[in-house]
């Protein structure tokens, strides 16, 4: 049975409560002089008639407090996301990547990923790509790890033929059914490729008069989520690798400071044990580049003065996206300035915007920790499809 929608009345209760107290739940004020980066994993993105008009007029007045809002899992229908740039308002531009994820006419969840951006404020220039291995580097990899590749995919390959002999059969008649495909699982012994390829797109924010605007490459990322986790971090590793390969090459580059804002499906459940294990790893970054480039995830630091991280999906207990900056830019914020962050109403400053306990304390009166577990899962099924299961995590930066 299909969860039931808020309705009408639920909404205007959501509104009310948000009203009261913005600031309680992770939403953040315009500010002159300051601009606003967010990243928002919008779960199944598509047609416009798959969301009623009181969950896109939320999306829609959420979204438009950003300046530049990096989209994940935007489906091949781009009607929904066509509706959410409308509602905004004229002042947004948008630009989207093809569908990446599954080759066109075969079966696999292949998304689109996109940046929706304010013309007042932000400025796209000329590059637009994607970020892939080339040619070269998957085969270097294969020849490498010839004998490794081969001993995990030989499950699938033995599973691939039974089904490609059954679907001859199929086409030559000899069957009633056409088979399913294989669903491919394999514990790769090191990364070939990216299961959706990141987009990389080059902007601009312009500040006061007279000042050098904020030069930087976008990166809009989905990785893999998977079976295996060190397929997740072989992904993520990716990732780095190529960033900080880039920002080596400044002098050629096209700009020399990189954001990556996306969904990153980072293990993140246990801050005990998952922070210092990221940490260290991300230490490991800064040593690979040079003194003048800064490396910096804020939303691995708890804020000041909560004891926790903030979380990013709508249960409450991952901080799957992540906005990470690489950057020759002295102006912007160093891992250093994350322990005083918000202390200029300007910024740098980040969060979340917890709509998972707006929802629930403008329903239930309850927070969502507060809710049985049965009561729990019960009132998530309500939104978790049909508004998303991740929330906006934002970073506000001073304008130059």
């Amino acid at each position: 049975m299909a969860a039931k929608v808020f309705t009408h009345s639920e909404w205007k209760k959501i509104w009310e409560t948000l009203e009261a107290d913005p600031a309680r739940y992770g939403l953040p004020e315009r500010v002159y002089g300051s601009v606003m980066l967010t990243s928002f994993n919008i779960r199944k993105l598509g047609s416009a008639t798959s969301r009623n008009n009181d969950t896109w007029k939320f999306l829609a007045d959420v979204c438009r407090r950003f300046d530049l809002l990096a989209v994940q899992e935007i489906m091949d229908d781009l009607s929904g996301l066509r509706k959410l740039q409308g509602l905004m308002g004229p002042e947004f531009g948008m630009i989207v990547s093809d569908k990446t994820g599954a080759f066109p006419g075969e079966p696999g969840l292949g998304e689109r990923l996109g940046f929706i951006f304010s013309r007042s404020v932000v400025r796209r220039t000329e590059i637009a790509t994607d970020i892939s291995y080339d040619r070269s580097k998957v085969l270097n990899t294969l020849g490498r790890y010839n004998d490794e590749i081969y001993e995990a995919m030989a499950p699938y390959a033995k599973k691939l033929d039974n089904y490609l002999a059954r679907l001859e059969e199929y086409k030559a008649g000899n069957r009633r059914t056409r088979p399913k495909r294989p669903r491919f699982k394999a514990k790769m012994p090191t990364f070939l490729t990216f299961i959706r390829t990141p987009f990389c797109v080059s902007f601009e924010i312009s500040g006061h008069p007279g000042t050098e605007p904020y030069q930087f490459m976008a990166i809009n990322a989905h990785l893999y989520f998977g079976d295996y986790m060190a397929d997740r971090r072989q992904e993520f590793d990716a990732l780095m690798e190529w960033i900080l390969a880039r920002v080596r090459e400044h002098d050629r580059a096209y700009y020399p400071n990189f954001i990556l804002l996306g969904d990153l499906n980072l293990d993140f459940d246990n801050p005990r044990t998952d922070r210092k294990r990221i940490e260290k790893h991300m230490k490991t970054f800064n040593g690979d580049t040079e003194d003048d480039v800064n490396v910096n995830f804020p939303f691995l630091d708890p804020y000041p003065g909560r004891n926790k991280v903030f979380r990013t999906n709508a249960r409450l207990d991952q901080t799957f996206d992540q906005i990470g900056l690489f950057c020759r830019d002295q102006r912007l914020p160093t891992y250093l300035d994350n322990a005083t962050i918000g202390q200029d109403p300007r910024g740098p400053d980040y969060g979340v915007f917890d709509f998972a306990n707006l929802f629930s304390d403008a329903l239930n009166n309850q927070s969502l920790d507060q809710l049985s577990p049965d009561k729990k899962g019960e009132f998530l099924a309500r939104f978790e499809h049909k508004v998303s299961d991740h929330m906006p995590l934002w970073l506000r930066l001073p304008l130059p």
